[in-house]
């Protein structure tokens, strides 16, 4: 986990959930459900974690007769996004999720869980107690890149003028960083912030 999601988890409210169970019973990943079964069998924790909570819906329309408008939104935001590729979409219910809608195994459930929404532009179901709040923090990180997009102008040109070598270096270790935080959020469109 890194800095950022450290940060934003550390923030996140506890008390939004409506305890809906949709989340739980419509849940999908970025990561093809081949690639988790390959990564498990590799020894990683997230998709050992993950496949040992959930498992796949048979087909995309198993997963839609459970719940239409949550398996539709996510399609929508992924084609929005331009990530959505049906043949790698799997959709997953939680094997612990009873008719109450309340985890049979609360007290012990994984990180996973317990950080859900673990970021910012985690889709949830539509209604869900999370929704205004995950779209504020998606503006406030869409508006600090924009910060930072506009200090890495201004450091560029500052860049241009004649520094001794060390203060070009410094800049240039400065221009990295920069850079580093815009390309953590490429994959959610910050290049068009």
């Amino acid at each position: 986990m890194d800095n950022y999601e450290k940060n934003y988890l550390s923030k996140r409210p506890e008390n939004l959930c409506r305890m809906c169970g949709l989340c739980c019973r419509v849940a999908t990943t970025t990561t093809p459900y081949k690639k988790l079964k390959e990564m498990a069998a590799a020894g990683d924790k997230g998709a050992i974690d993950f496949l040992s909570v959930f498992e796949p819906y048979p087909s995309i329309d198993a997963a839609r007769n459970v719940s239409a408008e949550t398996v539709d939104n996510v399609i929508k935001n992924l084609k929005e996004d331009g990530n959505y590729y049906e043949e790698d979409m799997t959709f997953y219910k939680c094997k612990y999720l009873g008719d109450d809608n309340l985890c049979q195994r609360y007290n012990n459930r994984l990180l996973l869980c317990k950080h859900f929404p673990a970021s910012p532009w985690a889709i949830v179901p539509p209604g869900c107690g999370y929704e205004g709040w995950l779209f504020m923090k998606r503006e406030e990180t869409k508006q600090k890149i924009r910060k930072v997009k506009e200090e890495l102008l201004e450091l560029q040109l500052l860049k241009k003028k004649a520094f001794s070598p060390d203060i070009q270096l410094k800049i240039s270790a400065v221009e990295k960083k920069m850079l580093n935080t815009i390309d953590i959020h490429k994959k959610h469109g910050s290049e068009n912030w």
